[in-house]
């Protein structure tokens, strides 16, 4: 299945994921979310990817220039200038989600300790395993060595490790993220502009022509209300993805892998 398709089914998991938790504002101002996952009041709760009192998953060139083309759902960090200091902070965070990753090879030991697949029914080019209450804690305060997801390929009949993903609450400022992770090295991305077609037409979502959805041509609010849909300028929270097992800072922090699951040429 294509990325367009997957991207359809995502959007249509979100239909049945808001609730009126959703629509409201928390002391922690909506904590970061991955694709059709309900952010935790008191405890957690699952279901998931790529990343909630918010809403999913991830098309992309290599981290060339300050900008890049994302489209219009798809808003990205910009690279900033290096300061002396940022290679070794994105190291120390390279280090935890290495030791994060070799603990959880074994994607059942990953399960046990309250990572849940996302759609595994879906073909997929990288699977989201996500600990709905790391991405809780996400929302308060950066641990690298909690990630909220991690990145699996499929193999057989089990899953191969492939990295982790990183959140952060939806209304965190570059700042914020940088403070966490150098936006000299790396590129958060965030899931915008998306609109629902109306509940009674909520098929529409899966049609490959569909003008709803994170695929779909509506991008504006004056559009989608002239649709008769519901506008949300920004799901879920910020996400990154890193790569420990890689051997140079470009495929660490490939934004290239992170949207189209392959390797940066």
């Amino acid at each position: 299945m294509g990325l367009r398709n997957l991207i359809t089914v995502l959007s249509v998991v979100l239909i049945g994921s808001m609730s009126l938790g959703q629509e409201q504002k928390s002391q922690l101002e909506d904590p970061p979310g991955m694709p059709g996952m309900t952010m935790p009041t008191q405890k957690p709760t699952a279901e998931m990817p790529g990343t909630g009192a918010d809403e999913s998953a991830p098309a992309m060139r290599s981290m060339e220039g300050h900008h890049m083309d994302m489209g219009p759902h798809m808003r990205m960090t910009p690279l900033r200038d290096p300061k002396p200091g940022d290679e070794e902070r994105a190291e120390r965070v390279v280090e935890s989600a290495r030791r994060a990753a070799e603990k959880y090879k074994d994607y059942k030991v990953a399960m046990a300790d309250g990572y849940k697949i996302f759609l595994p029914n879906l073909p997929q080019k990288q699977y989201h395993f996500t600990n709905y209450w790391y991405g809780f804690e996400a929302g308060m305060r950066f641990n690298p060595d909690r990630p909220t997801s991690l990145l699996y390929e499929k193999q057989g009949n089990g899953y191969r490790l492939i990295g982790v993903m990183y959140t952060a609450r939806k209304n965190a400022t570059e700042q914020e993220l940088d403070e966490r992770i150098p936006l000299s090295i790396a590129q958060w991305h965030a899931h915008v502009n998306l609109c629902l077609p109306p509940a009674d037409r909520h098929n529409e979502i899966w049609r490959r022509d569909s003008k709803f959805g994170l695929a779909g041509s509506i991008a504006t609010e004056s559009e989608c209300s002239a649709a008769g849909g519901k506008f949300m300028p920004q799901i879920f929270g910020w996400m990154v993805h890193v790569y420990p097992f890689e051997k140079t800072t470009a495929q660490i922090w490939s934004v290239e892998r992170q949207m189209h699951g392959r390797h940066a040429d």
